[in-house]
């Protein structure tokens, strides 16, 4: 196999439109071991970005050394990104691992066991119950559990407890993709496929750099571009791209809008379809609702108008809305570069709006992906675990909670849905407060992740919550707990998830996890054995004791709503690799594209959501949503462009946006612990432009302090392409690997800086609109430790300064960090 770590996306395997993508497995062992040493080979799916590519894991002497794609896998035909090639199973093995449940005693954290540990949880949990009620608790997971996971905290958390404090840092990610699908189409799911990249005429990337969140996918749109007859490529990004570069090769359109002015970008293309007469109005007129009021909305918004305020030239929005308009069929994808700016969800929305005023939904090559960042998240959505109901229900309606009620035996007003559930940015509002006195947090490190990171170590170290943390690792949010529940990881636990394009797979464990740890579903269920929740006639609640058990109980609560998982089971999924919900008895072999009938889930009766205003977020009722009679139409939706909320000043003239690279994922809990990924990406940085570099007097290396009204981080700079007037900074890394320094004095945490500001409609936290100042204190000794590959290699003048990124592994696959502790030396660090 090539060195992945320089080679991102493997061979080419080209192929000409509408015929099948060709497979190619790749494979990945440690140092030393063959495929003939392979004591067995495990059915998974690898977890390390949104894509969901199948894999195989294999086991030699109890331990997981590889993997290999699965070449009859739907979704990625045998192949493996980097990520996953080089990621995931390191960490497994590492030494670092926690292995036995912690309490903090004295103010030190100390290891005890799973006795003393869960007594402590529930005798704090009664107390709180007995003294204020459910609403003292919260949860706050995560998009890298499993479906009989996210099910079962949902209903310990809505039928057990009876809180509405539920949600998961896939609001941080992707909570727009969710709201958006839920403003135009009635419910939540990807109307899209995959396979729609084998049948487009053109690809529309709207702030998706693909290459690096979702590299397989972006290897399959490689083979068509070069391949006959390949699809244009149209790339909306702030910073230069691969997906940029093909735009230039394809003959497409590279827009670098202005950080915040996505939306009346948006209402820019979406006038030039109304004036330019490429509009299917028999289509319209016949399965939407509202295209008059959108036409109002973008009228204004013209090629001139567009290219004042966001930066772009006129005529290269005429010429991408052209492609949109003239071509035959066009698939498009959003991600974080919508979702985690200014007026997410009518920018998302808008996305929808071309599609549906051109007919271009429901056939192959035609078709929308508003992409996850992880590769369970849409089972959050789905379970219930965000804060939503179970099954795309609508909390709203009483039919929909007695639905619920009756399936799990508990009387409807236990259920949640007096008001909206609540959201990550108001549940640690509400733990700031003491409102909230319980907060348990699985499989996330928000003490990296969540915005303004200085205030969420204050709320997780603060005396008024009691912190409950169950991860893999002691990662910089444990170290806040007052409780630590060491859990088992991917291949050591068994369950199912779902991927962004609604393909569901089995994870079989490979493993046994180490030491005492246990997976997620144990740990919830033993909380729920422990507080004796019951239902109505007095049985265990949940009734369920193993994953399977799970699943089908699962499968249950989907049973006639649009994510139907019916005709699923474990021994289905156990054959072919990778199948599409809806899977029940009129779809038998799975779904592979939505809404074929051009009939929309938007009934009131149906609906996940009455909807919102986007401007302001205000909620439709449910007689006012009756009175639109939707009949399964698609609501077309506009909002005109505002300000961000933080704009340049004086003070601070630049604009700050974070993101990721295709080396990292997440707060690095498994990738950082590979040694060929962290050598590809080992260290923070930021990114500048040539233009505001040479202003400033940056060079390539250059140690600068940046800041915001909020906060600093020190790191080197990359002179590299992103747009004059934008400050580029990944958001992966935290503290656990740093020597003896604390979480709150290391200074290179990117969200230090950015607000705890959200979009009025999908509560998603703004992290790519914060203004900033740079300043240079230090001189280069080197290059900086951003990689010279994708995104973020050095602009052509800083090229000749920068070594190629290295790649390879040059003893073993693990990589043995230092890590800071707060207590324990003897203990090891790190995040989920």
């Amino acid at each position: 196999m090539n060195d992945r770590i320089a080679d991102i996306w493997g061979e080419r395997t080209p192929h000409s439109k509408g015929t099948v993508w060709p497979a190619r497995v790749d494979l990945r062992l440690d140092d030393g071991v063959n495929e003939a040493d392979v004591d067995r080979w495990v059915q998974s799916a690898c977890v390390l970005c949104s894509n969901g590519c199948g894999c195989d894991i294999a086991v030699k002497d109890g331990k997981m050394i590889g993997v290999r794609g699965r070449a009859s896998d739907t979704v990625n035909h045998g192949r493996l990104g980097p990520k996953g090639l080089y990621g995931s199973t390191p960490w497994a093995s590492s030494p670092d691992r926690l292995t036995r449940p912690m309490v903090r005693e004295h103010g030190q954290l100390v290891e005890t066991d799973w006795d003393t540990a869960m007594g402590r949880i529930v005798e704090v949990s009664k107390r709180l119950l007995d003294e204020n009620g459910p609403l003292t608790h919260g949860f706050y997971t995560s998009g890298q559990l499993f479906i009989e996971e996210y099910y079962t905290l949902g209903v310990i958390g809505k039928a057990g407890l009876g809180t509405p404090h539920m949600d998961g840092n896939t609001r941080l990610c992707t909570a727009t993709s969710a709201a958006s699908f839920k403003e135009s189409f009635g419910a939540d799911g990807q109307p899209g496929s995959y396979t729609d990249i084998e049948h487009c005429d053109a690809i529309f990337l709207y702030g998706h750099n693909m290459p690096e969140t979702q590299t397989v996918l972006w290897a399959r749109i490689l083979d068509r571009t070069r391949g006959e007859d390949p699809p244009r490529i149209v790339c909306v990004d702030p910073r230069r791209t691969p997906v940029a570069e093909e735009a230039d090769r394809t003959d497409g359109v590279h827009l670098a809008p202005r950080i915040g002015t996505n939306l009346a970008l948006m209402n820019g293309l979406t006038r030039e379809l109304f004036v330019n007469g490429w509009v299917d109005d028999d289509w319209v007129q016949a399965h939407t609702i509202g295209v008059d009021d959108l036409r109002s909305t973008v009228e204004s918004y013209t090629p001139e108008k567009v290219a004042e305020i966001c930066g772009v030239d006129a005529d290269d929005v005429r010429r991408a809305a052209r492609i949109f308009g003239e071509s035959d069929n066009i698939l498009s994808t959003v991600l974080q570069g919508f979702y985690q700016s200014h007026q997410a969800t009518a920018a998302s929305v808008a996305v929808h709006n071309l599609h549906l005023l051109r007919g271009m939904i429901g056939r192959p090559g035609a078709g929308v992906l508003q992409m996850n960042g992880q590769p369970t998240a849409q089972n959050n959505r789905e379970c219930g675990a965000d804060g939503d109901l179970p099954g795309f229900r609508n909390w709203g309606n009483p039919q929909h909670v007695q639905q619920l009620a009756d399936l799990w035996n508990v009387d409807p007003l236990t259920i949640p849905h007096w008001a909206p559930p609540t959201n990550a940015m108001q549940l640690f509002n509400y733990a700031e407060s003491g409102s909230i006195e319980l907060l348990w947090v699985s499989a996330t490190n928000p003490a990296v992740s969540m915005p303004e990171s200085a205030r969420i170590r204050k709320i997780l170290s603060g005396p008024q919550c009691f912190v409950i943390v169950q991860d893999l690792f002691m990662t910089e949010t444990a170290e806040l707990a007052d409780v630590v529940l060491p859990a088992a990881g991917w291949g050591e636990k068994t369950g199912t998830f779902t991927n962004v394009n609604r393909t569901v797979h089995l994870s079989e464990q490979a493993v046994e996890p180490p030491g005492e740890a246990r997976s997620d579903l144990e740990i919830f269920l033993m909380y729920a054995r422990a507080m004796g929740f019951t239902d109505q006639d007095g049985a265990a609640l949940p009734s369920w004791s193993t994953p399977e058990e799970t699943f089908d109980a699962w499968r249950e609560a989907t049973r006639g709503r649009p994510v139907d998982y019916t005709g699923l089971s474990y021994d289905k999924l156990r054959g072919p690799s990778g199948i599409p919900w809806p899977v029940n008895e009129q779809a038998p072999t799975g779904t592979d594209r939505l809404y074929t009938d051009f009939l929309f889930p938007t009934d009131t009766d149906v609906c996940e959501t009455y909807g919102h205003d986007l401007l302001t977020g205000g909620t439709v009722t449910e007689t006012e949503h009756r009175a639109m009679a939707p009949a399964g139409r698609a609501f077309l939706k506009g909002a005109d462009y505002t300000p961000a909320h933080e704009l340049p000043s004086e003070d601070y003239p630049l604009l700050y946006t974070t993101g990721r690279t295709v080396y990292q994922f997440h707060t690095r809990t498994k990738t950082g612990r590979s040694r060929s990924l962290h050598r590809a990406a080992p260290d923070a940085w930021v990114e500048l432009s040539t233009e505001d570099a040479g202003r400033l007097g940056i060079s390539e290396g250059d140690v600068v302090r940046v800041e915001s009204p909020r906060g600093a981080i020190e790191v080197k700079a990359r002179v590299g392409q992103v747009m004059p007037g934008a400050v580029f900074a990944p958001f992966h890394y935290g503290s656990w690997d740093l020597a003896d320094v604390a979480p709150g004095d290391q200074h290179r945490q990117a969200n230090e800086l950015t607000m705890t500001v959200w979009d009025p409609v999908s509560k998603q936290p703004y992290f790519k609109t914060a203004a900033c100042r740079v300043t240079k204190i230090a001189d280069a000794v080197g290059p900086s430790p951003a990689p010279t590959t994708a995104a973020s290699a050095p602009a052509e003048a800083a090229a000749s300064q920068v070594p190629a990124t290295a790649g390879g592994d040059p003893t073993s696959s693990v990589l043995v960090p230092t890590p800071h502790y707060v207590n324990d030396p003897s203990q090891m660090s790190e995040e989920s």
